[in-house]
């Protein structure tokens, strides 16, 4: 937003009584005045931060109520707080939280099930419910990825889906790998799970899955563990098996148009909002992150839980630092440990590859204000809101338990949704202060910008502003707004993301392992 947006408002903000920084929502140079009382000493770009107080060498830094880092020297009280004189390690190297597992559990007030909110979905014979209509063409192995984009462009190039309307489209979904990985164990449980994951998405009214033939990842492996038994929704092939590239190509246009009256057969229906399993999303944050967009989409999620549906919290880096705020809403001391026993996994896994969780806030992170991997967590938990926790899942696992929950993802966005939309999401909403592009499908996906300025200047990527937040617009409002734009996707309604085309290249499946 332009400062001039601002000139009636307050230029700072303080989060917490207890915090010892505010927030500038507007550039201050140096010997302005602020409402606090602070004259600034060093020149604050708007969505970054200043000393309210002198902060001590080794101090803890607070925002939102929560320490965020140390400081590295003695910081004066008006002087800007960043990178060059914050850091992570305390005193002694170390900070420690209290999970106080399941002590502030608090079940929400549930909408009666005459009254909850509804939308138009497709339903499916499972009984899940659809928000698009898509036929997919996945891949077993990278081998077999071409062929896949060239069924899918044969068909598109055919003009047939015009007789088509209600098929949203033909999607290929390529990834890199497949192969050359051990044929158990962990990377090849997250592959597994993603492929029948999105093969089994109430958004993809039928899919093909083709091969090579001779990866590692075979497919016939795949139906056997999930007990797979091919139809009118579901065929796959492999090039080895058919004959050759061409022959493949003419045996999955043929598929797909032998799927196409069926799928198009399915018609959206008035259902509840408990049908909706909403994933949660965060890319491009800065400083304005936790104090707008975050907090409304997790109101948005506090409304959806209670009209019975699921919100799923991901991006496990993005939350180290702020689980302990997670864990006291877990349901039980189980699904606490087990958040928790992710952490640990995280910590060790970046060691092993020389790495560490500060490492997560990028350049554009820091650029927007944010400065370090806690401060980020405290904001991008936010989008969770404030009902119990659940349940907690590793990467593509099915989302089972209705209400908030966690699926162990990394933070990197694109492999994130990915985690999600295997678990079963059916829509997806995006928060972003410096200005994500990203787009998803078959799962549409909402983008909310966390301040005014990125909502005009990208406007025709941007669904909702999130920024007119700190021009008077409450939390709960904009919560609202989001929950009935939700209700409107999910009933068809276009993303701006989808006007544009995005999402034939999001698909990526998180490597772990070796690539032997």
């Amino acid at each position: 937003m332009s400062d001039s947006a601002l000139s009636s408002r307050p230029p700072t903000l303080v989060l917490n009584g207890a915090d010892n920084i505010a927030v500038a929502l507007a550039n201050l140079d140096v010997g302005a005045p602020t409402p606090q009382g602070v004259s600034i000493r060093r020149r604050v770009p708007r969505g970054h931060k200043f000393a309210l107080e002198p902060i001590a060498a080794g101090a803890a830094i607070r925002k939102f109520g929560q320490i965020i880092g140390f400081a590295k020297e003695d910081i004066p009280a008006g002087d800007w707080v960043h990178e060059h004189n914050c850091g992570m390690g305390g005193p002694d190297g170390t900070l420690t939280h209290d999970y106080a597992f399941a002590e502030g559990a608090v079940a929400p007030e549930m909408v009666p099930a005459s009254q909850r909110a509804s939308f138009q979905g497709y339903r499916r014979a499972n009984g899940k419910v659809g928000t698009r209509n898509y036929i997919g063409i996945l891949t077993s192995v990278n081998c077999s990825a071409t062929v896949a984009k060239f069924i899918a462009e044969a068909v598109n190039r055919s003009g047939i889906l015009d007789d088509y309307p209600q098929v949203d489209g033909v999607v290929p979904f390529v990834h890199g790998t497949g192969c050359g990985m051990e044929s158990r164990g962990e990377g090849f449980d997250i592959l597994r799970r993603t492929q029948w994951g999105y093969t089994s998405n109430p958004n993809l009214g039928a899919a093909l899955l083709v091969g090579l033939g001779c990866e590692v990842f075979q497919i016939g492996r795949m139906k056997e563990i999930y007990g797979i038994e091919e139809g009118e929704s579901f065929q796959t092939m492999t090039i080895q098996e058919r004959g050759g590239t061409r022959r493949m190509i003419e045996w999955g246009v043929e598929k797909v148009r032998e799927m196409l009256p069926m799928v198009a057969a399915a018609r959206r229906e008035t259902v509840d909002a408990s049908h909706l399993s909403l994933a949660l999303q965060c890319g491009g944050s800065d400083g304005y992150s936790g104090i707008t967009a975050n907090p409304a989409l997790g109101h948005a999620a506090d409304i959806l839980v209670r009209n019975g549906g699921t919100a799923i919290l991901s991006e496990t880096p993005e939350i180290y630092g702020a689980e302990h705020l997670l864990t006291r809403r877990a349901v039980s001391r189980e699904v606490g440990e087990k958040l928790i026993s992710r952490i640990h996994w995280w910590e060790d896994y970046t060691r092993r590859n020389h790495g560490e969780m500060n490492n997560n806030p990028s350049p554009g992170n820091k650029l927007g204000g944010l400065t370090t991997i806690l401060e980020k967590s405290l904001g991008a938990a936010a989008k969770g809101g404030t009902t119990p926790l659940t349940a907690v899942y590793e990467y593509a696992e099915p989302v089972t338990e209705k209400g908030f929950v966690f699926m162990d993802t990394p933070g990197f966005d694109p492999v994130s949704a990915t985690g999600q939309v295997a678990g079963g999401a059916n829509v997806l909403c995006f928060t972003t202060g410096r200005g994500s592009a990203y787009g998803c499908k078959p799962v549409p996906s909402i983008k909310l910008a966390t301040n005014s300025d990125v909502y005009a200047r990208m406007g025709e990527d941007m669904d909702i502003n999130c920024g007119d937040i700190v021009e008077g617009v409450s939390i709960e409002e904009k919560g609202r707004e989001i929950f009935d734009h939700i209700l409107r996707v999910a009933s068809g309604e276009q993303t701006k993301s989808e006007a544009l085309g995005y999402g034939d290249n999001e698909f990526v499946p998180w490597q772990v392992g070796a690539v032997m």
